[in-house]
């Protein structure tokens, strides 16, 4: 098998699996009870919330751990935007956002009055910083924009977002679920974040939340997570999640360097090999793991499915969408035409991804769409 969809989760790290495996055997205890097996649990979570704000360049108390990305997003929109709810109620996304995001905001402009405004993106896929500028009102209250897009790795300009929410008085939260492990991660008021995206078990999350910054919990029980989030934590996932992040950014200026010459190898193999192929959004600003490309001549469900065949496990953009293979609602943010989001491959490179696999993988390409397109030559030769 030739996995190239790492944007979509990552294999677990063996560090991370050592880490984890005394918490689920005989280090089993509650970490909210007072005796010695919920204090040994205690120090393990506090110990790997030490080491990441420690990797993030955050207080220990700003982080709170979640289930993962789309609990931590849904925390930081709804949490955020109903505690100035008695300030205003206007919110600012853009269209490009993962589902997580996307649907968070959709909720509170459904069901909780909240007015949304929607940013424009370029082609490339990025902001317009003017009219953001120009969007802010006196009673936004939240600003969300993601870090790197999960589709296209399009890298968002945040320093100056958040340069731009700051001299207005608007709180800013990001999406960094996929910047983590992958570039150097500047914080804002809010960020999320997952560690099954940068080798470490599903089920984990964190908000970085800056301190002084109110936020009303989503869900209600015990006082867990200085009371944000109500649960008994994950304490295996949480101290998996520490050991990974700290391999994955240990070794990222090298693995990155590595990947993006490897993503520039598969490009160049295709385009030299394929007629019509275009590169989806900023080619210069995006995550150097990350490939986005349409094929006009073939959707992308066909696509997938006979490279699945072929052994090689790509995307068509968010892997959220239980197993549906639809046209890419960031690629027609971005004013791409239908055929193009319709046709459009993600292919995403990880730590473990060979040369080899590289070189195979553009020439499974190539043969899938030559017999594509013989097949469709045999049905219009006149019988």
């Amino acid at each position: 098998m030739i996995y190239l969809d790492y944007n979509a989760t990552t294999p677990l790290c063996e560090p991370a699996r050592a880490a984890m495996l005394p918490f689920l055997g005989e280090k089993f205890g509650n970490p909210s009870s007072v005796h010695t097996a919920g204090r040994e649990a205690r120090a393990a979570i506090d110990d790997a919330r030490d080491r990441l704000a420690d990797l993030l360049g955050a207080k220990a108390h700003e982080l709170t751990f979640t289930s993962g990305g789309t609990e931590a997003n849904n925390l930081a929109i709804l949490g955020l935007a109903r505690s100035r709810a008695t300030r205003g109620k206007h919110v600012i996304s853009a269209k490009t956002e993962h589902h997580a995001v996307l649907n968070t905001i959709e909720h509170l402009e459904k069901r909780e009055g909240f007015e949304v405004a929607w940013l424009r993106v370029s082609q490339a896929g990025r902001v317009d910083l003017d009219q953001l500028a120009d969007t802010i009102r006196d009673d936004t209250v939240l600003v969300s924009i993601m870090h790197a897009n999960n589709e296209t790795g399009v890298i968002q300009p945040l320093p100056e977002i958040s340069e731009i929410c700051r001299a207005r008085g608007v709180l800013l939260h990001s999406d960094m679920v996929q910047s983590f492990g992958k570039l150097d991660v500047s914080l804002v008021d809010a960020a999320s974040f997952a560690a099954h995206k940068f080798y470490g078990p599903k089920g984990a999350g964190l908000l970085f939340l800056r301190s002084g910054i109110p936020i009303e919990p989503i869900h209600f029980g015990g006082a867990h997570e200085n009371q944000r989030r109500a649960g008994t934590e994950n304490v295996a996932a949480i101290a998996g999640m520490a050991v990974a992040a700290e391999l994955v950014e240990r070794d990222r200026e090298q693995e990155q360097a590595r990947q993006g010459n490897l993503r520039d190898k598969l490009w160049q193999e295709i385009s030299a090999m394929i007629s019509p192929v275009v590169q989806n959004g900023d080619t210069q600003r995006r995550l150097a793991n990350t490939l986005n490309i349409s094929l006009p001549a073939l959707d992308s469900e066909t696509m997938l499915m006979a490279l699945d065949l072929e052994g090689v496990c790509a995307s068509s953009g968010s892997a959220c969408m239980v197993g549906s293979v639809l046209a890419s609602h960031v690629l027609l943010a971005m004013g791409l035409p239908l055929a193009f989001a319709r046709s459009a491959i993600r292919f995403s490179i990880g730590k473990y991804t060979t040369e080899e696999e590289i070189s195979a993988t553009s020439g499974i390409v190539s043969e899938i769409v030559q017999r594509t397109n013989a097949k469709r030559s045999e049905k219009t030769v006149p019988v």
